[in-house]
C-alpha cells in the first residue's frame, strides 16, 4: 500500500511539473488517503502484533 501512495505521489509530481494541476491535485490526494491508511494498518498490526 505504501508503494502504491509513493507512485501516486511521483505522478502528481510529474504531472505538476507539465501543468495539469487537476491531475496532479488527484493524484496528491490518492497518495495522501493510501499513506494515512498506511500508517493507521501498520500502527495496527503493531499493537496487535505484540499481544500475542
Amino acid at each position: 500500500m505504501l508503494h502504491y501512495a509513493v507512485v501516486f505521489f511521483i505522478i502528481a509530481i510529474i504531472a505538476a511539473v507539465f501543468g495539469f494541476g487537476g491531475i496532479a491535485a488527484g493524484a496528491a490526494g490518492i497518495a495522501k488517503i493510501l499513506f494515512v491508511l498506511f500508517l493507521v494498518l501498520a500502527v495496527l498490526s503493531f499493537i496487535f502484533g505484540r499481544r500475542k
